[in-house]
């Protein structure tokens, strides 16, 4: 690709580098070794989300320099910069996790506020962490500029005893050790074996999720988020990336002509194929949101319930994103829901092909058993259902991967934070049967929304998985397995009838016909409300405190601004 026959006359970088008036502006990029021939060429952000906070981050640095080389090749001047992340695995259990949601809109924003102020032509997004990836999306379709998304891999799985673990394992083996089924020398021999590499949580958690949505949602190049972070050749697909991304900017291919409807309802369908996280049903309606679209939880939910479950992937299965990559990767997935008419093929894409034409030489590999053919799927139904009743009039989310039992009703046990339930939990403060409800844990309320994977998988270590159920308007964790319930809305800091809950009140949840539901009449729930008080959080200042004033319900993804329906401008056309 030659970048001289790109015009700047509609580029955004012509703000910073075209003209007379441009000189001081010009003088700074020469201070940084730019020549007038780079500086005349098309300006490419390369952001990564580089830290040294985590494994799925600390290879993003390492991989940002192919990109640029991609870039420099094609005649583009890339600009490398850094955003933050906070990493689930860290945060858990604690109140870092308040941190976690909230980093997804700085992230977003922090990618917005730096291409804006410098101008830049074009976004290759690099990412690794659970929220990183669906910021840098939102990110890419806030701007609307050229834009090419990289994952940074996902770790390799580790060896335990001749069995493959994940960290998934390790919280597990916490609660194994809360009831003396291991020792302290076992636990920590599972700690030090679960996470061998670079890269994100091996399985079908979060970060996998929204690695496999990339490359649905068309915003990704084939196989590139399958490749795991040690594997060399995620060189060549970022190099490749740094390449194509000169393409783009050529023939105007941006975003928002990518992430469609359509798209979104095949971003959807992957999601409920592989098992995959509940947070996708967050993160989906953000990213739509971003383009001005209208794609709620509910209408996540009308595309789980008709998606087969066809990927045997964990928490809820038996292998990794390694495994699933090296049986064929994200396309070998999509051939068979696309053969079997679950995917639209019309879709744009960023090889500048549709989705239907990057499928056309992937070939089936009858010799794995990692992902099904759509028409023989595991299960009939997705692997995440939506659910709605007089508890959740807004919705709730329930991953169903791997369960047996798809139905649970039992009396409430409430818990006004995730601590109160993890400390129950601890001490087997609870009964078999009952329903452990965790509430002022939602956007609002926690602020930030928790994850609840700490007090899941203690729960599932003491082998009481399927014998308690649990609610909640915080998340879970893609890692979490069992009957577990979150999303629910309205939220309790906002009066929602999970905040109305009393000890004991019998509740009824059914995976198959979408339903949550407590045992109360509609003028009992609304004498409840009158005495209700909204309560106040120990966040009255900073970063956490102003996300409270301004997120919206998890219906809508827990969004913080108007969106696309609302803008007056679009970055990529000043």
């Amino acid at each position: 690709m030659d970048a001289k026959v790109i015009s700047k006359a509609k580029l955004p970088s012509r703000h910073v580098t075209v003209g007379p008036a441009r000189a001081p502006h010009r003088s700074y990029l020469y201070a940084m070794g730019l020549s007038a021939a780079e500086i005349a060429q098309p300006l490419v952000g390369v952001a990564s989300c580089w830290n040294e906070a985590a494994p799925c981050n600390i290879s993003l640095m390492r991989q940002a320099q192919a990109v640029k080389k991609g870039v420099a090749a094609a005649s583009g001047t890339p600009r490398e910069f850094c955003t933050i992340t906070v990493t689930d695995g860290i945060a858990m259990g604690h109140q870092g996790m308040k941190s976690s949601l909230v980093s997804r809109e700085v992230i977003a924003d922090s990618v917005e506020l730096t291409m804006r102020g410098h101008c830049y032509d074009a976004l290759v997004g690099l990412a690794g962490c659970d929220k990183s990836l669906p910021g840098m999306m939102m990110a890419m379709v806030r701007l609307n500029v050229p834009s090419i998304f990289i994952y940074g891999g996902s770790i390799l799985p580790g060896s335990y005893r001749g069995r493959q673990i994940t960290v998934q394992d390790v919280f597990e083996a916490v609660g194994q050790h809360s009831v003396g089924t291991i020792d302290d020398a076992e636990l920590l021999e599972i700690e030090q074996a679960a996470c061998p590499s670079a890269g994100s949580c091996g399985a079908q958690f979060t970060a996998n999720t929204m690695a496999t949505v990339a490359e649905a949602i068309g915003l990704a190049l084939p196989y590139s988020c399958g490749a795991p972070a040690p594997y060399e050749m995620r060189d060549r697909f970022n190099f490749a990336s740094g390449e194509k991304i000169m393409e783009l900017i050529a023939k105007n291919i941006r975003p928002r002509d990518i992430v469609t409807l359509k798209a979104l309802e095949n971003a959807a369908t992957v999601v409920s194929a592989t098992g995959g996280s509940t947070n996708a049903a967050l993160h989906l309606p953000a990213i739509a949101h971003e383009a001005g679209i209208k794609f709620d939880l509910f209408d996540v939910a009308k595309i789980f319930e008709k998606t087969p479950y066809i990927a045997d992937l964990k928490p809820g299965g038996k292998y990794v994103a390694k495994d699933m990559f090296e049986a064929g990767g994200i396309p070998l997935l999509m051939k068979t829901l696309l053969d079997h008419g679950y995917l639209h093929g019309d879709c744009l894409t960023v090889t500048g092909r549709t989705l239907a034409e990057n499928m056309e030489h992937v070939a089936w590999n009858e010799h794995q058993d990692v992902v099904r053919p759509a028409n023989r799927p595991i299960t009939q139904t997705g692997g995440v259902v939506g659910l709605k009743g007089n508890l959740a009039p807004e919705g709730a989310i329930v991953k169903v991967a791997g369960m047996a039992e798809l139905k649970f009703s039992g009396p409430a046990r409430c818990f006004d934070s995730e601590e109160e339930c993890f400390e129950a939990v601890t001490h087997r403060n609870y009964r078999e049967g009952e329903v452990l409800v965790i509430r002022y844990e939602g956007p609002r309320g926690g602020p930030g929304m928790r994850e609840m994977l700490s007090t899941t998988a203690a729960l599932y270590g003491q082998g009481m998985g399927g014998k308690v159920a649990l609610i909640t308007d915080g998340r879970f964790s893609g890692a979490t397995r069992g009957f577990c319930i979150g999303h629910v809305g309205p939220e309790a800091a906002v009066g929602g009838p999970i905040g109305l809950l009393r000890d004991g009140d019998v509740i009824s949840i059914d995976a198959v016909n979408g339903t949550i539901d407590v045992a109360l009449s509609d003028s009992e729930l609304a004498a409840r409300a009158k005495t209700w008080k909204a309560r106040t959080t120990d966040y009255q200042s900073g970063a956490i405190w102003k996300y409270a004033q301004t997120v919206g319900p998890a219906r809508d993804g827990a969004v913080t601004h108007p969106g696309g329906a609302k803008e007056t401008h679009c970055y990529a056309d000043i």
